[in-house]
């Protein structure tokens, strides 16, 4: 059991050692018998379900979620959001009219149009359309809901990643793979509940993309390599046996508790905690990338590598994960930054993710863990429809980051499937029909999960913290 301490007992009383539930009960932070019922339900490894109080919440429809994040911030016009329009106009000034006050950092306001790089054509009984760099997600179209008309009000890849993931552009709060272990408990024993892996080239955002901010860091991710082993310097040192080592683990626990006892320090239950997840780590993480026992055909459907890192090889580890009752999974994609040679950009992030995004689908689905489990895809913003050129910079037809308008999609736990939702100008400019703001997206993952945005809290400082901030928002009611 996780132990939690704070800083005075109820009534007054000296600071002491408490356990999670008794934490949940008594200190009043805001989630109340929601959460407590959840970590109840967590602490027996029973899923969690039906038995939460009506009146919090909903009873949840996933129990995990995969957040497929496409860093760097994907062309929604070359992969989701076909503007035909900018054909017709393309080399000539985007009218003022549309741009209005807007400015750019690497383009004037006027820049010229740039029409789409490659065609687009419906999918399934939904009809969706989908550029066709995407051709295995085409397949899936009847188990996505594409939303056309996302929009964030960073513009830099840092702060937007960083608010897209914790509600805040700076760092320091908690991410929402952070609040949902908090509010949620973990399903697994042996491996971590929030789990954070990378492809790519870097993530702008870095660490406070997955960090618990102010809530007790046993809730920050845990990052896991790709290739070789999952986590450096925990694999058992040579010439130490498990007797040893676990005679070292117990010792340092019992030091550990002491000192707890005497300070009241939350952060030593947490040093507790991560030395024995650390332990147990040492076969579960192993055997959880040992993808020997994968079928060919599973493989094949992934197109991963056993022996290679790849965006592949992490989204089938992702499914593997689900399984083992990693609660959280963030899977970082970089790359997408398309400044120059918009074109090139989307076709070679494609041809890495798109057969592996379709297969997790259909992976969890013909498994049946695709109505438990949350998949979510998108970057942090998305792209002009005005090219970016520049001599001094060496880039051409290219497009700059446009925080306005652009597409992410949803799959799985309480997601309604074959739906597209929202709409651009002709010009995919500015939203026209059903914006949803970054905090809309947060509240509809905690949704699925059975959390009420509104009540899943903490308190710091003297107030009252969410994941959605104080601004109005709400689940998206048309994907649900």
């Amino acid at each position: 059991m996780i132990r939690l301490s704070v800083p005075s007992a109820p009534g007054g009383q000296a600071p002491d050692l408490v356990t999670r539930r008794h934490f949940f009960e008594q200190c009043g932070v805001g989630v109340g018998k929601m959460a407590l019922a959840s970590l109840l339900a967590a602490e027996s490894q029973a899923a969690p379900g039906p038995g939460l109080p009506a009146a919090a919440h909903a009873a949840p429809k996933a129990r995990a979620v995969i957040h497929l994040f496409m860093a760097g911030a994907p062309s929604q016009l070359e992969l989701f959001d076909y503007k035909p329009m900018l054909k017709k106009y393309e080399g000539k000034p985007i009218p003022p009219s549309v741009v209005g006050s807007q400015r750019y950092a690497f383009i004037r306001p006027d820049a010229a149009v740039l029409g789409p790089q490659f065609s687009f054509a419906r999918h399934g009984q939904s009809g969706a359309e989908l550029s066709e760099m995407l051709p295995h997600l085409g397949g899936m179209a009847d188990e996505m809901a594409i939303i056309k008309s996302c929009r964030t009000t960073q513009f830099n890849h840092a702060p937007a990643q960083i608010y897209l993931n914790t509600g805040f552009a700076q760092p320091g709060r908690p991410s929402i793979g952070s609040w949902v272990t908090y509010g949620l408990g973990s399903l697994s024993s042996d491996l971590p509940a929030f789990v954070v892996m990378s492809t790519g080239s870097g993530i702008s955002g870095g660490a406070a993309c997955w960090s618990s901010g102010f809530l007790p860091s046993t809730y920050s991710g845990t990052r896991l390599r790709n290739q070789g082993d999952p986590i450096l310097h925990v694999s058992t040192p040579a010439g130490i046996s498990e007797a040893t080592q676990r005679d070292s683990v117990a010792l340092i626990k019992a030091m550990n508790e002491r000192r707890l006892k005497l300070d009241g320090d939350g952060e030593i239950a947490t040093r507790i905690a991560n030395y024995e997840m650390a332990f147990r780590l040492q076969s579960s993480a192993p055997q959880l990338m040992d993808l020997s026992g994968e079928s060919e055909a599973t493989l094949k459907l992934y197109g991963a590598d056993p022996k290679q890192a790849s965006f592949a090889r992490a989204c089938l580890l992702a499914r593997r994960m689900v399984e083992r009752g990693v609660r959280y999974i963030s899977l970082y994609h970089e790359g997408w930054d398309a400044h120059s040679d918009v074109a090139g950009n989307v076709r070679r992030n494609a041809a890495a993710t798109d057969q592996a995004c379709a297969a997790l689908l259909r992976d969890l689905k013909q498994r049946g863990m695709l109505e438990s489990t949350l998949v979510v895809w998108g970057g942090e913003f998305g792209r002009t429809p005005m090219v970016e050129s520049s001599v001094s910079l060496g880039r051409s037809m290219g497009r700059d980051h446009h925080p306005q308008a652009f597409s992410m999609w949803m799959a799985g736990g309480g997601i309604k499937g074959g739906v597209t939702m929202g709409a651009t100008d002709e010009m995919g400019f500015n939203i026209i029909e059903d914006e949803v703001k970054i905090p809309d997206l947060q509240a509809t993952i905690l949704h699925c999960l059975g959390m009420d945005h509104e009540r899943l809290s903490f308190r710091q400082n003297g107030l009252d913290f969410k994941l959605t901030g104080v601004e109005p928002s709400k689940p998206v009611a048309k994907i649900l």
